[in-house]
């Protein structure tokens, strides 16, 4: 074979490939858009009930001197994003927020002060994922050793959401989970295949504090 025929040969298979890409990322693409109108359907339905419900909520502490009396969730939305990929209207992003308040009355005010770096870490780390209102302050404590601590005054009120973002060239769906079980941030991706009611239904189920196999075992 000529070196012209072997310039030839390469040129031809790597048309194939680009040509079987392409389809590939067509039928991807189309696979996760429909999957996204799934999840938009289901999602806009969940939030209509759940803001008739007003489910109770999991525990959150902000650490184990600082647990919350029993909390509820409310004020549901949800809502889409479009852009544009290769001329063509896309999701973006789905997302689900709600806020998360007093079973009894209205937010209060609490306190909790910590005084060794890895509670300062988890409760300002557990306070920023919640969205919590909360001023910190510098304290000394005239004990009879007087030592330094940290305190934090907050507003028992937090909120929690669901971030969902396809990506339409491998068929794949991230979502990103706030305050769901507590306070914390959880990521996980699903293939666009699996979003079905069933589900989903885990999803829902995962929101309400109920048992649910939507975050593998592992990332608990």
């Amino acid at each position: 074979m000529s070196f012209l025929n072997q310039l030839k040969s390469q040129a031809q298979n790597l048309t194939v490939e680009q040509t079987k890409s392409h389809t590939d990322i067509q039928a991807n693409t189309k696979q996760t858009e429909l999957a996204c109108k799934t999840v938009w359907h289901y999602v806009s339905e969940l939030c209509k009930t759940l803001n008739v419900l007003a489910p109770a909520a999991p525990e959150f502490a902000l650490d184990k001197n600082a647990v919350w009396p029993p909390m509820k969730l409310q004020d549901f939305r949800s809502d889409s994003r479009k852009k544009m990929l290769r001329d063509q209207e896309v999701v973006d992003t789905i997302s689900i927020a709600w806020q998360i308040v007093p079973q009894v009355g209205k937010p209060g005010t609490g306190v909790v002060e910590v005084d060794f770096v890895p509670a300062l870490e988890r409760v300002e780390k557990n306070l920023h994922s919640g969205g919590v209102k909360f001023e910190r302050k510098d304290v000394v404590q005239a004990d009879k050793k007087p030592r330094r601590v940290i305190r934090f005054e907050y507003v028992t009120q937090a909120r929690g959401y669901v971030t969902i973002t396809p990506d339409h060239d491998n068929a794949q769906i991230a979502f990103r989970l706030a305050n769901t079980t507590g306070f914390g941030v959880k990521n996980v991706v699903w293939p666009a295949a699996r979003m079905q009611t069933d589900f989903l239904d885990e999803l829902a189920k995962l929101i309400v504090a109920q048992p649910s196999q939507f975050v593998p075992a592992v990332l608990e």
